[in-house]
């Protein structure tokens, strides 16, 4: 009975839901990342903690183009020919939450990068997962990690400072 009186107290509240109440933003918008996240940049990475320092560089300097084609954000490399489509994690403000994943041979990288643009510059963690499955029955044998701190440095592309 209170149930009842309850749901009759709502109804006549004149309580009117819409479906737009219930509207989820799924996932984050390629239109909210800066305009300046888009560009060439020369990055520079040390390595801050792993669990394999035998598969990971201790340092590494890098050039990175980030790129957007409708909905789709790509990052890649000319020099190593290195190509991806990276899936956004988050955009808040200058706050950038970005992952790729690369399989070959038995194994799999996951890269998650958290980068925060100021100027024409970014600063962030680049976290590497890499997976190794049996060649046998696909099960995963071990997974090794890193951590690296990175740097960037915008060569070309829209400055963030808008000139």
């Amino acid at each position: 009975m209170k149930k009842l009186f309850i749901l009759l107290l709502i109804l006549l509240t004149g309580a009117v839901v819409t479906a737009e109440d219930f509207t989820l933003k799924a996932g984050v918008s390629v239109n909210d990342i800066p305009k300046a996240f888009f560009g060439s940049w020369r990055v520079t990475a040390k390595l801050e903690d792993t669990n394999s320092y035998g598969t990971f560089k201790p340092q590494s300097i890098d050039f990175w183009t980030l790129s957007r084609a409708g909905d789709k954000v790509t990052l890649s490399n000319p020099f190593s020919g290195a190509h991806a489509e990276v899936s956004l994690k988050t955009v808040e403000g200058n706050l950038i939450v970005f992952s790729k994943k690369a399989p070959y041979d038995n194994k799999m990288l996951t890269d998650t990068i958290t980068l925060r643009l100021s100027d024409n510059t970014f600063s962030g963690i680049n976290t590497l997962s890499l997976e190794s499955f049996s060649l046998v029955d696909n099960h995963l044998m071990k997974t090794e990690t890193a951590r690296y701190v990175i740097k960037g440095e915008k060569i070309s592309g829209e400055s963030i400072l808008g000139n």
